[in-house]
């Protein structure tokens, strides 16, 4: 009996079978690199794209661009309903953001009445719909704002995770004014050295707009700035304040002085006068220290007086944002005292 073997041109080898046809592939292999065949013509650069494209346009059409608040065929807004890959209840979800995405609804509401650019508020699905929230809507559509409704999963991702109340704020940058533009107002002037804690710095703002401070001054480097979890801090009180933000404290603090101000430091040095003992003049410039190192050296040597607050009980200091809102109350006083 032939021994079976697989190689061509001997008996038993699969090649001399006549009943077992070539595989299809290896026939359509075969066609495609016969010689005697036409040449293959390689399709130009480029084709590949725009069939993807008219693919893309057959089967939705071209992407809107980032804005655009038209109603899509068959999609949200439309007498079909929310279509396909719609996740909201007014239009597919949003690519990103254009500024600082402010969030909370205190914050929000006052941003709407402030100054910044504002590019569309952002209500998340299933957020209960009660005074606060018609009044943040109506503000917004009082100045003619994008309202759109999106997943909450979406606004937690946009403001990291924080508090949001189910409310957020697309809005251009913080404005920062200039020393000058502070020193020409009348009234208190809060100059903050290096405060690192958002919450500090966002309390210390709410206290500012309470008691109708001039301006505020803050470093550029090594503190906290007007971010938007400042912003949430300080209830939106900060959008309706003039904010200077500057290289050195201890150059601006010259210039401030040239207003006729004293400046006046709020510190527990052994040098500190007590301060519900001691006269003030007037308006006047607070400093306020950071919470690890209070005022520092070089700004210091620019106070024309330090002031400390009487420490009676077993807590020895309060942190900056206490102290200085119980000095900047403590200056309200003063001042409706002269008055009457």
């Amino acid at each position: 009996m032939p021994l079976k073997t697989d190689h061509p041109g001997r008996p038993g080898s699969r090649s001399q079978r006549p009943d077992r046809p070539s595989p299809p592939d290896r026939a359509n292999r075969d066609r495609r690199h016969d010689p005697s065949g036409p040449p293959r013509r390689p399709s130009p650069p480029g084709d590949h794209r725009a069939e993807r494209g008219q693919r893309q346009e057959t089967r939705g059409g071209p992407r809107a661009p980032f804005g655009d608040r038209r109603p899509r065929p068959g999609g949200t807004g439309g007498p079909g309903g929310p279509g396909p890959g719609s996740r909201s209840g007014n239009q597919p979800i949003l690519p990103g953001v254009r500024g600082d995405m402010l969030y909370g609804r205190n914050a929000v509401s006052e941003a709407l009445e402030g100054d910044r650019t504002i590019y569309r508020l952002l209500l998340a699905d299933g957020i209960q719909r009660d005074s606060r929230i018609d009044d943040i809507v109506r503000k917004a559509e009082l100045k003619r704002i994008a309202i759109d409704q999106v997943p909450r999963q979406l606004l937690d991702d946009l403001t990291h995770g924080a508090n949001h109340q189910g409310v957020g704020l697309d809005a251009g940058e913080f404005a920062y004014v200039t020393v000058e533009d502070i020193a020409a107002e009348a009234g208190t002037i809060l100059v903050l050295d290096h405060l690192q804690d958002p919450q500090n710095l966002g309390t210390l703002l709410r206290t500012a707009g309470a008691v109708g401070i001039a301006g505020v001054v803050i470093p550029q480097d090594r503190a906290v700035d007007i971010t938007p979890s400042v912003v949430n801090a300080s209830a939106g009180a900060v959008e309706h304040l003039m904010v200077a933000r500057v290289p050195n404290l201890a150059r601006a603090l010259e210039e401030l002085k040239k207003s006729g101000r004293w400046v006046i430091g709020l510190d527990e040095s052994a040098t500190s006068q007590p301060l519900f003992e001691t006269d003030l003049p007037l308006p006047a410039v607070l400093v306020v220290g950071s919470e690890a190192d209070g005022i520092g050296l070089n700004v210091a040597k620019r106070c024309d007086l330090m002031v400390a607050l009487p420490m009676r009980g077993q807590v020895s200091s309060l942190n900056a944002a206490t102290a200085g809102s119980i000095v900047l109350f403590d200056f309200v006083r003063r001042a409706r005292a002269s008055t009457d």
